[in-house]
């Protein structure tokens, strides 16, 4: 049973859709990838500049927070510090 044009169109539009959907996740996907590249090589250069990459990466994640957010981490901290006596 042969299929005429018009029930084809709908397949080939929705098909296109998905491909172009694809390539441009995969475009996305390679770009992410230039871009970790990108800040490895960042971190390497802070770590022979002196710099500690774990407390960089740190400061990193702080900067990303709400200030309430810091200040309410930063308080039970404190609270969980006095409590095992440090």
């Amino acid at each position: 049973m042969a299929l005429d044009a018009t029930e084809d169109k709908p397949a080939n539009v929705a098909g296109e859709r998905l491909r172009s959907i694809v390539e441009r996740i995969e475009r996305l996907e390679e770009e992410r990838k230039a871009l970790g590249s990108d800040i490895k090589d960042i971190y390497s250069e802070a770590k022979s500049a002196g710099f500690d990459v774990k407390v960089l990466r740190q400061l990193i994640r702080i900067r990303k927070q709400e200030p309430a957010e810091i200040e309410e981490q930063e308080t039970l901290l404190d609270v969980y510090r006095r409590a095992i006596g440090m």
